[in-house]
């Protein structure tokens, strides 16, 4: 039997697709979906708050997109930028606590003060984690934890031999929160594209057509009741896990 529909997850990690799709359709150049994509944002934001979600991850800007034309990341970088200016207030006044990952010095140096000034400013807020993926891959996450290991074996403080798992994860990006329990990509495409390779490793993964400037809070609730149908077993049989569930509830 699958988990009861008033299930929520925890976290949830969405690929924010489709913002030049969006913008061809409608003759307008690719920066004008960007822009109405950043609207979409604060739809989701404000919907995770309400129903009452700990942490919503977005991926604004992955690695490997600093190959697209440069004038197109300019303008996304200026519209980092801008959004990070006008929101800042906002989500303070939400209790939301903003949380960047990725790779940051490749960015301009007013970008990084800006995200330097946003996280110190939500760093105390109780209510929704919004996490940004901003030049973020999830294989150099990987990498940078591995890299750190590697340091510690240099200097002698743990043995090569006594690497695990479990000693890798804290030093990777998001090691402070649950992990995603919901991963959702709009646009159609049906790929993770190298966007939280680890800790998507037991994540639920729902893929929607939507262009993301049109992913609101009725999609979003559909993404939810998708979710709320699965049944979660870790490497359990279902029969564990129902068992499971039926102790909780009678306990």
């Amino acid at each position: 039997m699958p988990e009861s529909p008033t299930s929520l997850p925890r976290h949830v990690a969405i690929i924010m697709d489709g913002n030049g799709r969006w913008a061809k359709k409608r003759l307008l150049p690719r920066y004008a979906g960007h822009k109405v994509g950043v609207e979409s944002v604060r739809k989701i934001v404000t919907h995770c708050t309400q129903q009452g979600i700990e942490v919503l991850t977005l991926f604004a800007f992955s690695s490997e997109n600093w190959q697209r034309p440069q004038r197109e990341v300019n303008l996304l970088m200026d519209l980092f930028l801008l959004s990070l200016r006008n929101e800042a207030r906002r989500l303070h006044k939400n209790n939301v606590r903003l949380k960047i990952i990725g790779e940051r010095k490749a960015f301009p140096d007013k970008l990084q003060r800006r995200i330097d000034e946003v996280e110190a400013l939500t760093q105390h807020n109780t209510g929704l984690t919004l996490v940004v993926a901003a030049n973020y891959g999830g294989r150099w996450d990987i990498a940078q934890a591995a890299q750190k290991l590697a340091e510690q074996v240099q200097a002698g403080l743990i043995k090569l031999e006594d690497i695990t798992s479990a000693q890798l994860a804290p030093h990777l990006c998001l090691t402070d929160l649950p992990a995603p329990d919901l991963f959702i990509r709009t646009g159609g495409e049906q790929r993770i594209s190298n966007f939280l390779l680890w800790q998507l490793a037991y994540t639920e993964l729902y893929f929607t057509p939507i262009l993301w400037p049109d992913f609101n809070q009725t999609a979003f609730e559909e993404a939810l009741e998708a979710f709320a149908s699965r049944q979660r077993r870790f490497g359990r049989t279902g029969d564990q896990v129902e068992q499971q569930n039926h102790l909780e509830k009678n306990s």
